[in-house]
């Protein structure tokens, strides 16, 4: 439990970025689209299609995930595989779907994170039992039930994005928070 609610600061010495970091790019909030979870059927069926037993489990997780929240139009899928470090066993498959290696943590319980262009996806690779993948459900399920929350988080992200520079900066600027929410929902879970 312990590990599900440390918030986690990136190790310093590592780089994650498989080609070098994003560009600067210009963060754009739109509103909650009903049409995201069904871009998330077609996608997710279509990573089971190409991945067979590979797939343990798959699930949207985000903003676009969170019916009524304005959101990027980006959307999350958390991808869990056996072993993440097993690359050849899931991205060579993901590249002939359009996926492309963006990142890799080892230090972040092995994170990969593999990008599609269009439709926009982040698709988040965790083995079993992973703590940031219990945490991106739980946070998911907290704001899909607690409106006041949706609407502190619909703001902070608002208010992040002025001052430019990659998602990443868009994401450090709403840190607070989501660590906030995040204090409360396991405050609530009775893990704090």
């Amino acid at each position: 439990m312990n590990e599900i609610v440390r918030h986690r600061e990136p190790d310093p010495a590592e780089n994650p970025w498989v080609n070098g970091p994003p560009p600067p790019e210009t963060i754009t909030i739109v509103p909650y689209n009903p049409q995201w979870p069904q871009r998330f059927s077609v996608l997710a069926a279509d990573i089971r299609a190409a991945l067979g037993e590979t797939v343990l489990e798959i699930e949207h997780v985000g903003s676009t995930a969170v019916e009524g929240l304005a959101a990027k139009d980006v959307v999350d899928i958390v991808l869990t595989v056996a072993d993440p470090r097993q690359e050849d066993v899931y991205v060579p498959s993901l590249e002939r779907l359009g996926y492309y290696l963006t990142i890799r943590e080892p230090s972040f319980h092995e994170h990969r994170c593999l990008r599609l262009a269009d439709p926009r996806v982040n698709l988040h690779v965790f083995g079993p039992d992973c703590p940031e993948t219990i945490r991106l459900r739980m946070f998911r399920d907290w704001l899909r039930t607690h409106p006041e929350d949706r609407a502190r988080y619909e703001d902070a992200k608002r208010a992040a994005i002025p001052g430019g520079g990659n998602v990443m900066d868009y994401n450090a600027r709403k840190q607070r928070m989501i660590r906030e929410i995040y204090d409360r929902l396991f405050r609530a879970a009775g893990m704090k």
